[in-house]
């Protein structure tokens, strides 16, 4: 391979893998088209590096593109070393990871190249749900290559990369540069997570080490030195920034989330609890940074945070990955941007609970109101275990407005308008939006203090490890 492949491609497989783990597979293969003078181009191995290794010790498949060549440019033997690679990882029942350098499909191989991308895609497509597939892009993702990044699991980006379909200059007016990884993280969620090349290779290897190989075995769990019983003193002040609960509540603070930028105020996130790897889910109204606020959010559901939720909860279900969901929601967000996606957002998010059959816990830390506290993850829609702390709210909507609306009248021919909204909102609130109403209903299983919640939610997915569940017979649902 060339120097610059010493230095970038086949060198990010060397820092994502294991100290002398990696095996070439197809190091041999160039391009066999002879059109347009290519029988006078060098293409060593075909611009991408493939083979396996090791991460923590389990095994892996990977792919690494070399821009040296061609501009990682994907031909016919380019796109069938990756297929192979494929094969290999379906069979053996391991994730699959790709360095993408591509820009895009090679030219002089034509209606080849097209039909290698083709055959790529359908690899992805085989592949799904059945072993992890994880994609970081460097420097450029264009064109076709974007498309099979958007099929991965997880995207990473490094911070300078470019992924695009259509090229920026080739949009007519475009105003900004929707190729950056800023863009693609924060408008447009296409990315997970981005950072310098030596983050993005670290991150990879932590998300491989915990995630299931496949999704009928579970290599990820690991020993918990944490205390089981651990109390978190303070927990209950985390009800406005959940990934702070979420840390706090994991294996010695282990946590790792995905799409930050993009729909702050719903969290989707990895922790550990007594081991195991568990999906997080979480309504998030607030950041915090060192103990100042950084940001906040609308308390209601927003149609991009049910699109982000929904595909995680997927993945979770698909690798049996158990999910817990913290909820502090108080409706749907009220503008006419998010009106126009939301019904069918908030669809594919409560399908995607509703379908799954994986342990699923819920915690209510602060609000639970109407449909949209339905839809994450409460007992209606199939959750196994429903925790509340003490000063949750959990009804249709909050007490002030639902008594506006009820006592009208009386409110109107008061003389003291605001002692009876008082006193009819806290007796509204007792019988029908508080923990203690939901509980006396079945709906929520136990009112918890905020500082046992982690071996509360332990104790939880210990008893339900052997969770079964009979489903109606389909070939697959249509939301």
């Amino acid at each position: 391979m060339t120097n610059a492949a010493q230095t970038s491609a086949r060198k990010r497989i060397y820092e994502l893998l294991d100290d002398n783990s990696f095996v070439e597979v197809g190091a041999h293969m160039t391009a066999r088209s002879t059109d347009f003078n290519m029988q006078a181009q060098e293409t060593p191995a075909d611009g991408v590096i493939t083979g396996y290794g090791t991460v923590e010790g389990a095994l892996v498949y990977v792919y690494s593109q070399d821009a040296s060549v061609m501009g990682g440019s994907v031909g016919e033997m380019h796109a069938k070393k990756i297929e192979n690679i494929y094969g290999m990882a379906l069979k053996m029942g391991a994730p699959v990871v790709g360095l993408t350098d591509c820009s895009g499909l090679r030219l002089q191989e034509g209606l080849d190249a097209l039909d290698g991308f083709g055959k790529l895609y359908s690899c992805q497509a085989l592949a799904s749900g059945v072993v992890p597939q994880i994609q970081a892009v460097f420097g450029t993702c264009g064109g076709g290559m974007a498309v099979a990044s958007a099929l991965a699991d997880f995207t990473f980006m490094e911070d300078k990369a470019k992924m695009f379909v259509n090229a920026p200059n080739a949009i007519a007016e475009n105003d900004t540069d929707n190729a950056s990884a800023k863009y693609q993280s924060e408008e447009s969620g296409n990315v997970s997570m981005t950072g310098t090349e030596e983050e993005i290779l670290s991150a990879i290897h932590t998300l491989v080490s915990i995630l299931p190989a496949n999704n009928e075995d579970d290599l990820s769990y690991d020993e918990c030195s944490d205390d089981l019983n651990r109390v978190c003193e303070g927990l209950e002040n985390c009800a406005g920034d959940t990934a702070l609960a979420l840390a706090m509540i994991s294996d010695d603070s282990f946590y790792m989330e995905f799409k930050k930028e993009y729909a702050p105020n719903m969290v989707t996130a990895f922790i550990r609890l007594n081991g195991s790897t568990i999906g997080c889910v979480a309504n998030r109204r607030e950041t915090y940074e060192d103990g100042e606020k950084t940001a906040e959010y609308d308390a209601g559901l927003a149609a991009c945070g049910c699109e982000k939720a929904a595909e995680f909860v997927s993945f979770c279900d698909a690798f049996n990955i158990p999910v817990l969901t913290l909820v502090n929601v108080n409706g749907y967000k009220n503008c006419k941007c998010n009106e126009k996606k939301i019904a069918k957002a908030a669809a594919k998010l409560t399908y995607a609970y509703a379908s799954a059959d994986v342990p699923k816990v819920t915690v209510v830390a602060g609000e639970a109101l109407g449909t949209a506290g339905l839809t994450m993850g409460s007992k209606s829609i199939g959750a196994d275990i429903v925790y509340a702390w003490k000063n949750a709210a959990i009804g249709i909507m909050d007490a002030v407005p639902a008594v506006k609306i009820m006592y009208a009248d009386e409110i109107a021919g008061s003389d003291n308008a605001g002692v009876l909204i008082n006193e009819k909102a806290a007796e509204y609130r007792e019988m029908q939006s508080s923990a203690a109403a939901a509980a006396r209903r079945g709906y929520v299983d136990d009112i918890i203090d905020a500082a046992d919640t982690r071996k509360r939610v332990i104790a939880a997915f210990e008893m339900l490890y052997t969770k079964r569940e009979d489903r109606p017979a389909r070939k697959h649902g249509t939301v």
